[in-house]
Formats: C-alpha cells, sequence, structure tokens
C-alpha cells in the first residue's frame, strides 16, 4: 500500500511566492531561464537551472552547477527566502486551467515504494537525465522540485480536501504569467494529518504522471543514502522525496504530436496512395482539423489537413500498447512509410505538446522546416493506469499533462 508522510515544508513568505515560484528545469533551456529570471534574484531558476548565473560557456553539467545550486539555496534560506514550517504539515496544491480546477495532495512518498513498484511508471527514464538530477538532489540534499503523481481517487479524501479548501484560507493564491492560477493550503491539523496518511495507506499503488527522471533520481538518491549510512534505521528523511498526488478523475491528458522534416523520398501523392491502404482519409481543406475519437488522426500536409481513420484489422485493441494512436502512428506511418525507426534519436522528427495548438503544427510545416505534421487523439487516464498496472513502458512523448507544476511553492528537506 503507498505511503504519504507529512514533512516540514521549506517555504516562501506569501508576500514573494509569485515572484519566487517557477516553471519546472525540463520545460525551459538555460537560454530561456536567463531571460526569464533576468532582474528577479528570488526566482527558483536560480536554484533549479543554476547555469544562469555562471558563464553562458560553462556545460549546464559541470560541478560548478551543482555548486551554484547548493550555494544558491543557502543563500535563499539565509535571506528569508525559504523558511521552513515548524511543524510536519500535509499540503494542497490545487491547479486552475480554462475554469477548471484539480487538487493535489501533497506529502513524501516513499522511496521504498518506488524500488519495490508500488509507485509505478508508465515511461522509460534516460540514465543521463537521472544522474543529472541525482547531483542536483545530492548537491543541495533536498527535492526542490515536486514529482507529478496521481492515484485512482478515494471518496474519503477528496471530501477531507474539499472540507479543508472550503474552511481554511490558503496560503497561496496567484495567477502566474502564463494565466493559470495556484492555491496552496498547508494542513497543520493532526487528525486530519493522521485521517489522511491513514486513508493513502489503503491505497494500493500510486502513478507517476509526469517527472519520471525527478521521481527515479530523488529515490535512487534515498536508496543511496540508505546504503550509506550504516546506522539507518527507516526514519531519516532521506527514505521519502517530494510529491503531488492528484486523484485520476480530475486530470486530464493532452494530445502529444508529431511532426517529420521529409517524406522519406515520397512525394505526398505517393504518401497519400500508400496511406489509404490502412487508413480510411478524407481530405478536411486549410481549417484546421483536430482527432475526434481514438484511431482517428489528423494530417496536415502541402497546406492541406486530413482525417485519417485507421483501419481495423490493423491495431489490436486487447493490446494495452497496441491500442494506442501513437503505436498505431509509429508502425503504419513512421516505420513503415517514413524510416523512422527510434523515436528517441531520429533527428528528422520533433514533438509537438498540445498545449501550443495545431496550428503551432501548420506553422512548422509552412515554413518549410517540417514537411508533414500528425496530431492525435490524446491517450486517456485508464489507458496510462492499464499499461503501468500490466507493467508495460508506453512509447516515447505520448502523454503531456498541464498545467505544469509550479516550483518553489513547497521543498522537502533529506536531512
Amino acid at each position: 500500500m503507498a505511503i504519504l508522510k507529512a514533512f516540514k515544508g521549506i517555504r516562501p513568505p506569501q508576500e514573494i511566492v509569485k515572484a519566487l515560484a517557477s516553471r519546472p528545469y525540463d520545460v525551459l533551456n538555460s537560454k530561456e531561464a536567463r531571460i526569464e529570471a533576468q532582474g528577479n534574484d528570488m526566482s527558483l531558476l536560480h536554484i533549479t537551472k543554476p547555469e544562469i548565473d555562471l558563464p553562458e560557456s560553462m556545460d549546464e553539467h559541470d560541478d560548478q552547477v551543482y555548486a551554484k545550486a547548493k550555494s544558491n539555496f543557502e543563500k535563499f534560506q539565509k535571506n528569508g527566502w525559504l523558511v521552513e514550517d515548524e511543524k510536519e504539515c500535509l499540503y494542497i496544491y490545487a491547479q486552475t486551467m480554462d475554469g477548471r480546477t484539480q487538487y493535489g495532495l501533497v506529502g513524501s512518498a516513499g522511496v521504498d515504494d518506488y524500488m519495490n513498484g508500488i509507485i509505478k511508471k508508465h515511461e522509460l527514464t534516460r540514465p543521463d537525465k537521472e544522474e543529472d538530477r541525482m547531483k542536483h538532489v545530492r548537491a543541495s540534499d533536498a527535492n526542490i522540485e515536486p514529482v507529478f503523481f496521481t492515484y485512482p481517487a478515494v471518496k474519503e479524501i477528496d471530501e477531507i480536501v474539499a472540507r479543508v479548501v472550503k474552511t481554511q484560507k490558503a496560503d497561496y493564491d496567484f495567477v502566474a504569467d502564463d494565466g493559470f492560477g495556484h492555491h496552496f493550503w498547508a494542513i497543520k491539523d493532526d487528525a486530519t494529518i493522521k485521517s489522511l496518511i491513514d486513508l493513502f495507506a489503503k491505497v494500493p499503488y500510486t502513478y507517476v504522471a509526469d517527472g519520471h527522471h525527478r521521481t527515479a533520481a530523488a529515490a535512487l538518491v534515498g536508496n543511496e543514502k540508505k546504503k550509506n549510512n550504516p546506522k539507518h534505521n527507516g526514519t531519516e528523511e532521506y527514505n521519502y522525496f517530494l510529491a503531488v498526488h492528484f486523484p485520476g478523475n480530475q486530470l486530464s491528458i493532452i494530445d502529444y504530436n508529431r511532426v517529420v522534416k521529409d517524406l522519406n523520398n515520397l512525394n505526398p501523392e505517393q504518401l497519400l496512395e500508400k496511406l489509404k491502404l490502412v487508413f480510411d482519409i478524407e481530405e478536411k481543406g486549410s481549417e484546421i482539423y483536430k482527432p475526434n475519437k481514438l484511431h482517428n488522426f489528423s494530417m496536415y500536409l502541402e497546406g492541406k489537413w486530413y482525417s485519417m481513420t485507421a483501419k481495423k484489422g490493423n491495431y489490436n485493441d486487447s493490446d494495452p500498447i497496441g491500442v494506442l494512436d501513437v503505436t498505431i502512428l509509429s508502425k503504419l506511418i513512421l516505420e513503415s512509410l517514413l524510416g523512422i525507426k527510434d523515436l528517441r534519436t531520429d533527428k528528422r522528427i520533433d514533438f509537438v505538446g498540445g498545449i501550443r495548438g495545431l496550428g503551432e503544427l501548420k506553422k512548422r510545416v509552412d515554413s518549410g522546416e517540417m514537411k508533414v505534421a500528425f496530431a492525435l487523439y490524446p491517450v486517456s487516464m485508464q489507458q496510462l493506469f492499464d499499461i503501468a498496472d500490466t507493467g508495460n513502458i508506453m512509447p516515447p512523448k505520448t502523454t503531456w499533462f498541464e498545467p505544469k507544476l509550479r516550483s518553489g511553492l513547497v521543498i522537502h528537506k533529506l536531512s
């Protein structure tokens, strides 16, 4: 059963939270981070992307970068920009986008849960990216940024969360520059904390929704500390890491689309003729067409949009991986027709999160940068659960969650 633990969060004072909180480290590059943090000494990016305070010529994985993360974290605490709560708490973190709000429960997840498969994942991680975040966790001795988990909804947990939100004033309540609302409550009542922890202990599994590399790094560093401590007794804070848990029925996955640089020596007419063998195709003209159901795709080619529905017999609805539209697209088009075998390494393909809209696909093709674009119907939460439960791994770039968690609302120290 899943572990949820209260902890003494390290948080910014209310009056500076909007200035301090930042987007996650992995949604912007170093150049973008420099621009975003310019003129704002309190931006958490000075800790999560510390290379912005060093010469641009320096490799972002240089040891000096991680040392800078450590010194900046210490400076933020010394300046009173990050202050530790007096007692162990749980927290509620809510996000509002397009008039819809989702409520997450913030607490420490168990390193052992990750090692034992209680925390389930649906994506592969890259060792180099894991090591980057591990170095960052080691240097700061903290989980500076949370990971994004989901779990099958529990009515009693939802009711407690709703009661706290209704009866307690939010510690933080602001709209970030991207237009998304962020709301945060510290739960300090011991009885409420105990009830939530007891209820959560009945949750059989939790699932990594977003942040697979951060999750792996946090758990591996915790396990590393355990092995290196001859006096380890299981109560140490490094046995846990920072996570926000959202009930699955409050989340939705956004489409994750593809653009390709060339047609693999085919001309547009030849590509269409080959596609007609495995898809029912309907030309939609110049107006953007968005897929409207599972196994329906849209393609933008030579200034025209097409609806493409995979013909039965070309996919397997009883296979948790085979049923995915990313699998169908990869097998029937990317691999067999366009010669793209490895989505992780092939430079001819790029991926566009649905939050950018399908107009972004049109723009990149019309500019001549790309030759063709494909839009997919989004994966469902049930599909994510099914894949993780069966021990399968989704193809790369399958899920896109929005809004992203804002970093800096609470930090978890490992000692």
